[in-house]
Formats: C-alpha cells, structure tokens, sequence
C-alpha cells in the first residue's frame, strides 16, 4: 500500500518525467526522496548515509543526460536509491509491501537504467573506460560518466582505471563524489589532497588530477540542486576525459547520521524516534571474541601484534580497539590487496599481523594471499567476517573464501564450533610462526562454551558423539545443525576443525567402520571440505554425501530459509537425503 500517495514521486516513472519539473519541483522531490529512504531503513535496514548524501546530485543527472542511452555507472552502487526511485523503481519505497522488490545495488536484470551488478568498490573508471573504448570503435555517441566516492579512491584499482581513462579521446567524465568518508573516516594522503582541493576552490596547484592529465571542475556544494544542474549542463557535451570533483554532505537530511557517519553509513533496523536500533543481539559475538582475544594477547605481552583492517572497522566493532590500542591498529583504507600485502611486510619483519576482512571483500585480494603470503609462507593470521550463506545481494554473497583460502599451498583453515574454540584458536595462531592461519568465525549462531585443544599445529578430528554406521563431519558452525541430524540418525558426529587439513587416520578409521560418511559446510560445495574428504575416500568401500551450497550467485529475491531448502540444507531434508541413501 502507497504510504504516500500525495508525493510528487508517484508521477515520476522514468526520467523523462523528471525533465518537465521545474527547480521547486525538485526541491520538493529532493525532500521526498530522503524522506522515503530515512523511513525504509529504519524499517528494514540498509545503505542510509551515502544514499542521503547524493540526492541532488542524481536528480540533476537525470535533469540533464538522457539515460539509458547517456551510461552513468556508480562506484560501489550502494548510493543508488535515489537513482533507483528516479528509473521506475519509486514502488520499492513508497509501498512497504514491496521493500524487498528492488535489489540494494545497481542490477541490470532489474532495470535498463543498472549496468552492472556491482557491490565492490574502485571498478567505476575502468568500466567506464572500457564502454567509451567500445562506443569510439564502433561509431557511438553515448555520453559516459563514473561516479565514484572519495573513499572508493583508496582503492589502487581506481588509479589503474584514472591512468587508462586519462588517455580516451572522446567524452569520458568522472564525478568524484568527495563527502571526506568512507565506511569509515577516509585515511592516507589522498584526505589532504582532497582536502586542499577543497579548501581552494578547486584551485591548488597541487592537484593530482590535472598531473593525470584530465579536465578539472571543482562544485563547492553539491548538494545544492541549482549548481549541479549547472555543472552539469557545463560538461554535458565535453570531448576529452574529464573530472568533475564534487563536496556533498554524507548523511544529509538525518542529523544523527551526519553526527555519526560511520554508525549510519549501513544500518539496522532502528526506532526514527530516537535512532536506536530495533534488534539487540544478546551475548558476545564471533567478531567481539575475535577483537577482544587480540586485545588480551597484547596486555599479556605480545607486543609485536598489529591489527590490520580494509576500511570495515564497524564489522568487528574494532572503534574501541583503535582507540585504547592506537599503535596497534592499521586502517589502509577501501584496499584490500594493499592490507594483505601490507600485512606480508609486517610478519617479514618480525611483526605480528592480524588481518579483520570480510569473505566477500577479500576474493579483492586474492592473489596477495597467495603471492605474497602463501608463496612466502609467512605466518599472517586472518580473521574472515560473513564466511558464510547469508540473504544478501549476489555482489556480497559471502560462499567464496573458504574455496579461496584452503586450496592455496601453506594456509591452514580452521574453523571454530563454539565461541571458546574461536579464541583458543586465535590465540594458538598469534603464537604460531610454521605460516599463515586464517579462522572462519561463525555466521551461524553457535554456543558459547565447548572443549578446545591446546594446540592446532596437527588436525585431529574430535568425535562429538557417538553413533553406527553413518559418520558425520560438520565444519564449524554447521555443527549445531548437525547434532540435530546425528540424533535423527543415530550417527557420529566429528568436529574436523579445519577446512582444508584432512585428518587422514580419522578418515581412515571412518571408511573401516562406517557406512557412510555425510559432509556438512557453510560454504559452496565445489572445491570445498566436502569434494576433499570425498577425494581422499574415493577408493575405499564407503558412501560419501556433502552438503553445501551450490557454485551460483543468490540475492536478495531469495531469503536465507529459501535458500537452506533449495540446497538441502535443513535439518528435516539432510535426514530425509542420508536415509535415502540406504534405501
């Protein structure tokens, strides 16, 4: 049901629409536009401060160019609510029936008007570069423009997109929305570069973008309607690669979210009265136990430690580690192949590095955790956030840093049942030195407390429960759900600790005296612990079945139990499936 059929955004279906406005009309569709995205996420959550800040200047863009002939690809995507409410989507803010019709990142299956299905940041110059590339060879006329937030220039791709984009010979323009945050607060020497663009008016002699090679504009407010549109019109037509750097208010139109731009960069659900969140989680959780047993390694002597993050300091609540640990603690920004990297030197030179990343964030840095860590077998410990099934848009599924992580030579993955396990494998890693150690915190909830071993150097299977004919290896924290199974089954059920270590003799033991052997992972099956245990058993007389997810891309349009049941993944089909297998 429309909430609010009076707003001029009813009547806006494309942005052909939005052309017959005048400037009060947009003022006033401006103010709905917040208006509906203040009160959707606090309903249900999501990208809040980036969205309020670029109003205007979305409005003035489809004002001015003709999309989707005109190409406009948004860096990272998340700021694209009011994109998305301008192109046809309004539906998925004005009627709470339909919040969950309209994906949070740009998505061409959606919308003519989405180009690419992004959700990772820094590839906006290198793909607008390609299409101006393609549209000059094949005789095009299409104007084409990246928008790209300052935070998102921490990234090194985005220098590898501005050194190619420098050399196009036809439109080419790039918006660099500068609203001085990232997730969190910018860091490096990129802040004081744009920092005395700002402060000058765009005119320090100092200014990287002109040593690049490009046209320079400077917009002092950009969210100020009337001068985007301006700025606009000015470089609609331009013939050569340009830059247009605009100064925007992050969180514009919710004082709490200005107060406090990295609380409100992607929320929760929270209470509009007084800006609460809705739901508190109750109890310490993986992320806390991680930060916290870093800290009480650091106290107790180890002073060699350094934490080590890519600009997502709120996933594992590390603001007050910074702040009581500051010369323990390292930010390098939207970058994580430079904080794995980084992390390389650190350990090469004697340090203790931890790394924090989120599983969807780090497939980023890939080859450096094998190049530079595995190759130099360095012992680096990583804690991955999300490594897990989750109902999230297809650009941040979090399925892949387990098939990434343990096929590379040297790392060892483990992966905790319980909390207590989690901080006593933290804390075996940090002592370490034989090479790099990454644990899998939990996404699914799993208890507190537990047995631990001393020690994880060699992987022994720990049996859980006892059972006949059927054994079960659950990793991490699918061991819950598979001690439900287990007493279905009447089966024995293993905590293998690790995803990519076998424990042969375990196994060994398991083909002589079982009938079958069942695999349960948070992960996707191809590559994973299931395909290994399954490999190692493939000459011995016993059944293998894994359960995992499948090798595909979900979003949003599925939710997380839509999901366990497509890929036979509860508790009811598990058992259903193994006593098929004996039938």
């Amino acid at each position: 049901m429309n909430q609010h059929p009076e707003y001029l955004l009813n009547k806006i279906k494309s942005p052909a629409d939005l052309k017959v406005l005048d400037l009060e009309e947009m003022k006033q569709l401006a103010s709905e536009i917040r208006h509906l995205i203040i009160e959707k996420d606090a309903a249900v959550g999501g990208h809040l401060g980036p969205d309020l800040g670029i109003v205007e200047l979305t409005i003035a863009y489809h004002y001015v160019f003709d999309a989707p002939g005109d190409k406009i690809i948004w860096d990272v995507s998340h700021q694209t609510y009011p994109h998305k409410m301008l192109t046809g989507r309004a539906y998925a803010w004005l009627d709470p029936e339909a919040y969950g019709k309209v994906t949070p990142y740009t998505n061409p299956d959606e919308s003519p008007y989405d180009y690419y299905a992004v959700g990772h940041t820094s590839t906006s110059i290198s793909l607008a570069t390609g299409m101006a590339k393609a549209r000059d060879l094949l005789g095009g006329s299409e104007r084409i423009m990246a928008v790209i937030g300052d935070g998102s220039l921490t990234g090194g791709m985005a220098y590898e997109g501005l050194n190619n984009a420098a050399l196009e010979k036809g439109n080419l323009v790039i918006v660099i929305n500068d609203n001085q945050w990232s997730i969190d607060q910018n860091v490096g020497g990129l802040t004081t570069a744009l920092k005395k663009l700002r402060d000058s008016q765009g005119q320090d002699p100092e200014n990287p973008f002109k040593a690049f090679g490009f046209d320079y504009r400077y917009v002092a407010d950009g969210n100020d309607l009337e001068s985007m549109i301006n700025a606009f019109s000015e470089i609609r037509d331009v013939d050569h690669p340009l830059v247009l750097h605009v100064n925007t208010l992050k969180g514009k139109g919710y004082q709490p979210a200005i107060e406090d731009e990295e609380k409100h960069h992607w929320v929760r659900p929270f209470n509009l009265s007084d800006d609460s969140p809705k739901n508190i989680t109750a109890g310490p959780t993986p992320a806390e136990i991680a930060v916290k047993t870093v800290a009480s390694a650091i106290d107790g002597g180890q002073e060699n430690i350094m934490a080590i993050t890519a600009a997502i300091p709120g996933v594992f609540g590390l603001d007050s580690f910074k702040e009581s640990y500051p010369d323990h603690y390292v930010d390098v920004g939207i970058a994580e192949q430079d904080s794995v990297a980084f992390a390389a030197g650190f350990a090469k030179a004697g340090g203790q590095p931890v790394l924090f990343e989120n599983s969807t964030f780090l497939q980023r840095a890939f080859d450096q955790l094998s190049h530079d860590v595995a190759a130099n077998n360095l012992p680096v410990v990583m804690i991955v956030a999300g490594g897990g099934i989750q109902a999230n848009s297809k650009t941040h599924v979090g399925v892949f840093d387990q098939v990434m992580v343990s096929n590379l030579p040297n790392w060892k993955y483990l992966a905790p049942t319980s909390l207590t396990e989690e901080a006593a494998m933290i804390n075996w890693a940090l002592k370490q030195k034989d090479g790099p150690v990454a644990i899998k915190l939990p996404v699914r909830p799993v208890p507190a407390g537990g047995a631990v071993l001393e020690g994880y150097r060699h992987i022994h299977y720990q049996k859980r429960r006892a059972g006949k004919k059927i054994a079960i290896l659950a990793l991490g924290d699918m061991q819950e759900l598979s001690s439900q199974v287990a007493e279905e089954l009447n089966a024995a059920l293993y905590n293998p600790l690790s995803a990519n270590i076998l424990d042969t003799d375990c196994l060994d033991h398991l083909a002589r005296h079982y009938q079958a052997v069942i695999t349960l992972e948070n992960n996707i099956l191809d590559g994973g612990f299931g395909q290994k245990v399954a490999g190692y058993l493939a000459d011995r007389p016993v059944l293998v079945k894994t359960f995992g997810e499948k090798r595909e891309y979900t979003d949003v349009d599925q939710s997380y139990d839509q999901i366990l049941v497509r890929n036979q993944l509860t508790a009811e089909q598990i058992v259903a499936s193994v006593k098929q297998l004996f039938n």
